[in-house]
């Protein structure tokens, strides 16, 4: 493996782990970023939204209101580079598993950090695209939901 594929798959884990730092942290200024204006994401298979990623981040603002505590595990990330006969191209896809505990907002709630009662597992596509700067941005994600439990 040479060294340029090598940082392709460092600098594309980077822009993974951004996703589910900038939706852990309500940052959709920083989802907003890690997408290509043209790109798009899709909740749909989770109950929420497919869109443009500005609309989609405005639609999880409000929805991750009823979260206060969440934390996104993205896990098992198999990144696929396009291949230029030997050489690496501009377009990657990564598949990852999700484990996505959070803390549903009730009258229980009191603001302290408290056990999940609300959990969701499946898997992320990611789709990306080399920048004009030679970094990663995202041009769609897809959340395929497998399975979701909740607690009193």
């Amino acid at each position: 493996m040479d060294l340029a594929t090598v940082m392709d798959r460092m600098a594309i884990d980077e822009v993974v782990t951004g996703y589910a730092v900038a939706v852990d942290d309500g940052d959709w200024a920083a989802y907003r970023a890690l997408f290509t204006p043209a790109g798009r994401a899709d909740y749909s298979a989770a109950g929420g939204i497919e869109g443009p990623a500005a609309e989609v981040s405005d639609w999880l603002a409000e929805t991750m209101r009823l979260f206060p505590v969440r934390q996104h595990l993205i896990v098992n990330r198999l990144i696929r580079l396009e291949d230029r006969g030997g050489w690496p191209g501009d377009r990657a896809e990564v598949r990852a598993d999700f484990l996505n505990p959070m803390r549903l907002a009730g009258p229980e709630y009191d603001g302290t950090v408290t056990a999940p009662n609300f959990v969701a597992a499946g898997r992320y596509v990611f789709g990306l695209a080399r920048a004009s700067d030679g970094g990663w941005l995202l041009t769609r994600v897809t959340v395929q939901e497998k399975w979701r439990h909740m607690t009193a």
